[in-house]
């Protein structure tokens, strides 16, 4: 094992979290953990298949007929808090494991395990505060409704945001009172792992949390199609998307579904230019542009083109991709694959204008996965590059005319997952707004600082159902109504 990782772990990462317990997976199975910075393998962890997501339900499944089904909302409420505090505790380890297994700066990492942390603590006080209500009926009854959890809970996480992911599904799947069973990307398990050890200590009870990593044909195929699961809940890729929807479907059960995006950034004539300028940046080349909600195009009307591009030439040009301990702006893709992927969407630039691109560290390892971000100008809205996700720091400028022409090119993609308008004309900016197709729409401001408590999710081929806020908690509980006829 990696002498680096070491110092960070306290916690055997080749097993596998369920009843409460680290276990050996059913067939010891074992996959390699790369580090992206180098491309060389730093440990292993457990190859969970359908054996150990059958143990892991029945485990959740016994924790909902015990201790774990039986304790108040507040008591829940309690654990999380618990939780969170411990993430709090071993902030640091927690984000050394993140950027070293997922390759995003160190920075990005601490950003990531203190919303972990937010997370536990926003569900936490929300775990007692989800209300039914009555309803006026016939004379003689009433009427009343429920709130209770689904029961066993999946959750399929990404290798980009593991502990964003866990915290915004997994926390409000526990506060609701469901028994959670989680299969993290087979790309970057080790926080997902870390959480699992940290909520035994904090004293949830057994089987409330299972985590089995493992393939996603073998133990993630296997969670989204089990008999014992009432709700799914997956981030990923649209096509992976739609084979969880379709397993799902075989046994009924709802899924929230958290896909791609093409997420527009709308810019104004009458925009603040220099306070929009590190958010039209920063929103695609964070986490090296491996974003759902990744701002990956900039449209900018054309009065101020000639202003803004070379303001954006200059922020690239100082961009530097390196490994995740030098803290830069950008680290290495996950994998080889990624970079692949990245690397032939920039094949069809040959017809672009590169504006600009940034650089590699000169001592970033021969091994590791990067790639220097890269600026396209005066794209035309219907090419690939305008239209595809790319999940790489690719980023796309498209000149506009007039606010028709900017809401058919922003809603012009399959996808719809956040937005953002950039003007002082508040009449405009509530249109717009109102016009965009996005699951969330920011104004003169993009992604609010992680929006813990602010819903989240997409339209279209984004995905349906929301997380965060008070909405995950109604996402995963199913609503009960009770007629009391008394007179």
């Amino acid at each position: 094992m990696d002498d680096a990782l070491k110092q960070h772990l306290w916690f055997d990462p080749a097993r596998i979290f369920i009843a409460g317990k680290w276990v050996e997976p059913a067939l010891r199975g074992r996959l390699p953990v790369e580090n992206p910075s180098t491309g060389a393998q730093m440990a292993e962890i457990a190859r969970g298949t359908s054996e150990d997501i059958d143990m892991a339900v029945a485990a959740a499944e016994a924790a909902l007929d015990g201790e774990w089904g039986r304790l108040p909302a507040f008591e829940r409420g309690r654990i999380l808090a618990r939780i969170g505090r411990l993430v709090e505790a071993r902030l640091e380890d927690l984000a050394h494991l993140e950027a070293m297994d997922v390759g995003k700066p160190l920075t990005q990492a601490r950003n990531d395990a203190r919303a972990l942390a937010r997370y536990m603590e926003f569900y936490a006080g929300a775990a007692d505060k989800v209300m039914g209500e009555t309803i006026p009926y016939l004379e003689g009854y009433t009427v009343y409704t429920l709130r209770e959890p689904h029961g066993v809970t999946g959750h399929i996480v990404p290798w980009n945001y593991p502990m964003q992911i866990i915290g915004r599904s997994v926390g409000a799947a526990l506060a609701m009172g469901n028994a959670a069973v989680l299969k993290p990307a087979e790309e970057a398990c080790l926080t997902a792992l870390a959480f699992a050890d940290l909520a035994r200590e904090a004293g949830l009870p057994d089987g409330a949390l299972n985590v089995v990593p493992g393939l996603g044909e073998e133990a993630g195929a296997a969670l989204a199609g089990h008999r014992g699961v009432q709700h799914i809940s997956f981030t990923g890729s649209v096509e992976v998307g739609k084979k969880v929807q379709a397993a799902a479907a075989a046994n009924v059960v709802p899924v929230t579904l958290e896909l791609g995006g093409k997420s527009p950034q709308v810019v104004f004539a009458d925009a603040d230019l220099n306070a929009a300028l590190p958010f039209l940046v920063g929103a695609c080349i964070q986490n090296a542009g491996q974003t759902c909600s990744a701002s990956s195009r900039i449209l900018v009307e054309r009065p101020i083109y000639d202003e803004l591009l070379p303001m954006l030439i200059a922020r690239y040009e100082a961009l530097m991709a390196g490994p995740a301990l030098a803290d830069l702006a950008l680290g290495p893709l996950i994998s080889a694959r990624q970079k692949e992927i990245v690397e032939s969407f920039l094949a069809l630039a040959d017809d672009l204008e590169i504006a600009a691109k940034g650089r590699i560290a000169p001592d970033a390892p021969q091994g590791g996965h990067y790639v220097a971000p890269v600026l396209l100008a005066d794209v035309p809205p219907y090419h690939p590059l305008a239209q595809q996700e790319i999940f790489g720091p690719v980023q796309v400028v498209i000149p506009f005319d007039g606010e028709e022409e900017a809401v058919e090119i922003a809603n012009g993609t399959d996808f719809g997952l956040v937005a953002s308008v950039w003007s002082k004309n508040g009449a405009r900016q509530m249109r717009m707004a109102k016009r965009l197709k996005a699951g969330q729409v920011f104004v003169n401001n993009y992604g609010a600082g992680g929006g813990v408590e602010l819903p989240f999710g997409g339209v279209g081929k984004s995905g349906h159902g929301r997380e965060k806020g008070f909405e995950a908690l109604y996402g995963f509980s199913t609503l009960k109504t009770v007629a009391v006829k008394h007179g």
